[in-house]
C-alpha cells in the first residue's frame, strides 16, 4: 500500500541573530513524515533537532529567531497541502493543538504551577473542541485513564508539584492527545525519567499513536531510545541532516562518522569497557577560510573502536580482588534517615517517611560503588546522609576509622576536605554571580589551602586543564558554558580539596549521551590517576554498570540486591532488579527487526 505524506519539510532554514552574528540553527533541512509513521530525530544539544520541531509548530521566538527559507507542507486528509511557514499566527492557531501537538521536554516548566492539572487539560479541550465544562472534564478523566494515571479524579485536582516526573509527563501527553492530532511532536519526553517510567511512556505513546492513527516525530539525543520507537531515523549535526534512513539501515550500517559515534558512546550491558568511545574517535572537524565546517572521517570502523576498549572479565576480577585486600574506607551500619510525614497538634511527628531504612554496606579504597534505583528509592538521600546533609535517625557512618555522625562541626569541616559531592544539576550548584575560577578557588580559601590566592589561582588553572577546560575560562561565568562544561567545572571544584572519596549524585543524567561519555571517561581517568573512591548514584543502569565495580540496588529505602556489577546484570536475583534491567533501551538489531516486522 502506498504511503501517504503527512508532513514534508523542504530546504528549511531557521536562523538566530546573536551579538556574534547569525547562527544557522537549521540549515537546509529536508525530510518527509508519512501517516502512521514514527520519525526519530537524533543529535546532541545544538544540533538543531528541537529548533526543527519548533519551526514546524511555528513557535520560534521572533526576534531573535526567524524561518528565513524553505517550506513546511502539512497534508490534511482532504484538500491541498498547506505551507505552515506562510500562515498568519491566527491561521496557525487553528493548526497548532488540533492537527499538530507537542510534548515538551520538561513537564514541570510546561505545566502552570498555579493551576490544577485537570483544569489545564480542560482549557486545551475547550479552546479547540468547543466543549462544555462538564464534557471537557469527562474527556479529561478519560484521557487520564488512557495514559494510565492512577486515580484520575485525584490527578485532576492535583497541582503539578504534587505529581512525580512520570505522572507530569503523562498529563502532558494527555493534553497533547486531547484533540486527536495527526502529528504528535515529542521533544525529549523521557530524558529525565527512570528507565522503567521511560519504557512505560514509550509503550504508551506507541499505543496511543495506533489508537488515533497519528504520526510521531520523536526527538532525543539517545539512539537507544530511538531504537525502541522509530521507523525512520534522522541524524542531525550542527543544523544539518548528516544521515537519514529506516531504523534498520541506520543501526545495521551507519555511514556517517557522527552516527557511528552516537551509537558507540552508549554504555553496553553485555561487556565491560576501559573507556567509552566518543564522536571524536570517528571524525575530525576542521574549518575552511570562510569558516565552513569540514568533517573528515577517521580510519576507524565501529567494530574496531569498540574492540579496542573492551576489558577482559579476568582483568575485572583481578582488580576487584586487589581492591578488597585493603581495609574498607567507608563502613555504613544500619543507617536510618527518616523524614516526618505527619505531625500532631503540638508539632511532634506521628509518622515517618523512611527514605533510608536500616542500610549497611562497605566501600574499599579506589573502588566505585554504584547506587541505583527508581526515583524515590532513597539513593540520593543515602548519599547526602553519608556527608551529614540529611537528618539521620540512627546507625553509623565510619569513614577512615571515624564515625562521621559523632563529629563536632570543626572536625566535620575538616573531614569534608576528604569527602566531596558532585550534584546532579551543575547550573544550580554554581553561583551565577561568581566566575568559575573563583567558584573553584572558594573552598580552598575556606579551608586555608595553599597559603595565598596567587598559588590557588595556579592550582585552579591546573584543575581546569585537568578537566579539559582552559586557563582563559577562569574569568567566565556559569551561563557562558554548556551543560557538559558546567559539570566539568563542578568536578574541578570537587578536586580542589584533593579528596579521597567523592559522591557523584546523578552527575551525568541531564547530559547528551556523547557529552555524558566524555564526563564518564574523565571520572574514570581521575580515579585511575588519583586513586579516588566513588559512590556513583544514577537511575541509568547502563551508566552505573560502566562506572561501578560493585553496585547496590535500592527500593523503598532498603537494599534490594547488592554485589559485583557484572554479575548482577548477567544474573539478577530479585524481581525488582530484573524489571529495571529489562526496561533499559538495548538498541539490539534483533529487537528492531522484530518490532518492524522485517525479520
Amino acid at each position: 500500500m502506498e504511503k501517504k505524506k503527512l508532513l514534508e519539510v523542504i530546504n528549511l532554514e531557521t536562523h538566530f541573530t546573536t551579538e556574534e552574528g547569525t547562527v544557522k540553527a537549521v540549515d537546509n533541512v529536508s525530510f518527509t513524515v508519512y501517516r502512521g509513521e514514527t520519525v526519530g530525530i537524533v543529535g546532541e544539544s545544538g544540533s538543531g533537532k528541537s529548533v526543527t520541531s519548533l519551526s514546524a509548530m511555528r513557535l520560534i521566538p521572533d526576534p531573535p529567531g526567524k524561518i528565513v527559507g524553505g517550506q513546511i507542507l502539512y497534508y490534511p486528509l482532504e484538500g491541498d497541502p498547506i505551507d505552515l511557514a506562510k500562515l498568519t499566527e491566527n491561521e496557525m492557531q487553528g493548526i497548532r493543538g488540533n492537527e499538530i501537538s507537542m510534548i515538551f521536554q520538561e513537564p514541570m516548566t510546561s505545566l502552570n504551577p498555579v493551576f490544577k492539572c485537570g483544569d489545564q487539560v480542560n482549557e486545551a479541550i475547550k479552546l479547540h473542541q468547543n466543549k462544555s465544562d462538564t464534557d471537557a472534564k469527562q474527556l479529561t478523566l478519560e484521557l487520564f485513564e488512557k495514559v494510565q494515571l492512577p486515580n484520575p479524579e485525584r490527578i485532576f485536582n492535583a497541582y503539578p508539584h504534587q505529581l512525580s516526573g512520570g505522572q507530569k509527563q503523562r498529563v502532558m501527553i494527555a493534553m497533547a492527545m486531547s484533540c486527536n492530532p495527526d502529528i504528535l511532536i515529542a521533544d525529549e519526553p523521557t530524558t529525565a525519567l527512570d528507565v522503567t517510567v521511560q519504557k512505560t511512556i514509550l509503550e504508551l505513546m506507541n499505543d496511543l499513536k495506533a489508537e488515533i492513527d497519528a504520526s510521531i516525530i520523536f526527538i532525543t539525543h539517545d539512539l537507544g531510545v530511538i531504537a525502541e520507537i522509530a521507523d525512520h531515523v534522522i541524524v542531525m549535526y550542527k543544523g544539518k541532516i548528516v544521515e537519514q534512513g529506516n531504523a534498520l539501515e541506520i543501526f545495521r550500517t551507519p555511514r556517517h562518522p557522527y552516527t557511528k559515534g552516537l551509537l558507540a558512546c552508549r554504555p553496553p550491558l553485555d561487556y565491560r569497557m576501559s573507556r567509552l568511545p566518543i564522536v571524536a574517535d570517528f571524525m575530525d572537524v576542521e574549518f575552511d577560510a570562510e569558516g565552513n565546517r569540514i568533517i573528515t572521517e577517521k580510519e576507524a570502523s565501529l567494530e574496531k573502536v569498540i574492540e579496542s576498549v573492551k576489558v577482559k572479565p579476568s582483568e575485572t576480577k583481578a582488580r576487584l580482588k586487589a581492591l578488597h585486600e585493603n581495609e574498607p574506607i567507608l563502613k555504613v551500619r544500619n543507617l536510618k534517615t527518616w523524614f516526618p510525614s505527619e505531625r500532631n497538634f503540638f508539632g511532634k511527628p506521628t509518622s515517618w517517611v523512611k527514605a533510608v531504612d536500616d542500610v549497611s554496606f562497605e566501600v574499599y579504597p579506589g573502588e566505585t560503588m554504584g547506587l541505583v534505583g527508581e526515583s524515590g528509592c532513597g539513593k540520593t538521600t543515602l548519599g547526602r546522609s553519608l556527608l551529614r546533609l540529611a537528618p539521620i535517625e540512627g546507625g553509623e557512618v565510619i569513614f577512615n576509622g571515624k564515625n562521621v555522625l559523632n563529629l563536632n562541626d570543626t572536625d566535620m569541616k575538616e573531614l569534608r576536605r576528604d569527602m566531596q559531592i558532585i550534584f546532579q544539576d551543575p547550573y544550580s550548584s554554581l553561583n551565577p554571580r561568581m566566575t568559575i575560577g573563583n567558584a573553584i578557588m572558594e573552598p580552598m580559601q575556606v579551608h586555608g589551602l595553599l597559603g595565598n590566592d596567587a598559588t590557588r589561582k595556579e592550582k585552579v588553572v591546573e584543575l581546569l586543564e585537568t578537566v579539559s577546560l582552559e586557563a582563559r575560562h577562569f574569568s567566565r561565568y556559569p551561563h557562558e558554558f554548556s551543560g557538559g562544561q558546567r559539570q566539568r567545572i563542578c568536578i574541578a571544584r570537587a578536586l580542589a580539596m584533593e579528596p579521597r572519596f567523592i559522591i557523584c549524585d546523578e552527575s551525568v543524567s541531564a547530559l547528551d549521551v556523547s557529552v555524558q561519555a566524555q564526563v564518564l571517561n574523565l571520572l574514570m581517568e581521575l580515579r585511575q590517576k588519583y586513586n579516588f573512591t566513588y559512590i556513583f548514584i544514577s537511575h541509568d543502569l547502563s551508566v552505573v554498570k560502566f562506572m561501578s565495580d560493585r553496585m547496590i540496588v535500592m527500593n523503598k529505602g532498603k537494599i534490594e540486591e547488592s554485589g559485583i556489577a557484572d554479575e548482577i546484570y548477567a544474573n539478577p536475583q530479585r524481581e525488582y532488579t530484573q524489571k529495571l534491567i529489562a526496561a533499559i533501551p538495548k538498541g539490539k538489531m534483533e529487537d528492531i527487526e522484530s518490532r518492524l516486522g522485517r525479520r
